[in-house]
């Protein structure tokens, strides 16, 4: 009993520990956007966020759940967009790679064609979230537009409801960061160590979780039926940990559960990126229609992916 707790402790702790760079840079940008750059500079930082779910898509490929933790931080300052950061999330591979390549060498064709289909699916939903999104707001049915003065002339700012910018992170974990350069260290150092903590006790508890039967129980509640599958993979890959998608890539593996279910698992697991949302935007209906989007695209897409005739 006492060495499956300390695995799983260990667990969290590696979890958690490659989180932290990720997190720590990400804050550091974040604070010398809102203390070191004019409002020109950070308005253009913005407006970016129109080309975001192109490279939200290709950086989520890499296999590190970080990008997905960083990813959430940014949205919850509003630096990227909403469909960069469900592309940064449907993207991502976590521990698919590693689980993958170790269990043999005919496995890399699966891992080229499930890189690929995650990277285009990502982009293609992402912008079309954004399109979406931006259509909504312009006709008043999501959130509103209001004007806000920007030098001579005026520009046009779409918010959500519970919109909050990286100023407000500031205030809601009340760091005292507006110190020059060295409260910008300090408060991305305070702002990385209380969302690390967060993440470590959560991850803590699911390993515990899953090393006292968690992935038995999972394992046995699987069918055959194909969209029965892709709908409970897609609730798996909902728990915010890595071992979510080292479930899913295992039970592919011995062939209980196929290629949709697969995609759909790992296309809605976005690690501890989930975690941090929650902890860092203050909007829960905004985080719960994240969570939904989330779900119904991923799910979607691995089963549209289980159909092409390539696995």
């Amino acid at each position: 009993m006492w060495s499956t707790i300390l695995d799983a402790l260990l667990d969290a702790v590696i979890d958690t520990a490659k989180i932290l760079p990720f997190l720590f840079l990400t804050y550091l940008i974040m604070e010398w956007l809102e203390h070191r750059t004019e409002e020109k500079t950070r308005h253009a930082v913005e407006r970016a966020g129109k080309m975001g779910p192109l490279f939200g898509g290709l950086l989520g490929v890499v296999p590190q759940c970080g990008f997905s933790a960083a990813a959430a931080s940014l949205y919850a300052g509003r630096v990227i967009t909403i469909g960069t950061l469900l592309a940064v999330f449907l993207s991502t591979s976590d521990e698919m790679l590693p689980i993958l390549i170790s269990s043999g060498a005919g496995n890399w064709t699966v891992i080229i064609k499930a890189l690929i289909v995650k990277m285009v699916y990502g982009v293609a939903a992402g912008f079309g979230v954004d399109i979406l999104h931006r259509f909504l707001v312009t006709k008043g049915v999501l959130g509103r537009r209001r004007m806000i003065p920007a030098s001579s002339d005026k520009r046009l700012l779409e918010e959500e409801p519970g919109t909050e910018h990286i100023k407000d992170l500031c205030e809601q974990d009340n760091c005292h960061c507006d110190k020059g350069v060295k409260g910008i260290f300090i408060s991305a150092i305070k702002h990385t160590l209380q969302i690390i903590a967060y993440i470590f006790i959560i991850t803590l508890a699911l390993n515990l979780i899953m090393e006292f039967g968690g992935e038995k129980f999972i394992s046995g509640i699987f069918t055959t039926n194909p969209i029965v599958q892709a709908l409970i993979a897609g609730v798996i890959g909902l728990i915010p940990n890595c071992a979510a998608s080292v479930v899913i890539t295992q039970l592919y593996l011995e062939g209980i559960i196929g290629a949709g279910a697969l995609l759909s698992g790992l296309m809605v697991g976005a690690g501890a990126g989930l975690l941090v949302l929650f902890r860092t935007n203050r909007s829960f209906k905004g985080n719960l229609k994240v969570v939904i989007s989330l779900y119904i695209i991923g799910v979607v897409g691995g089963l549209l992916a289980g159909l092409i005739p390539m696995w």
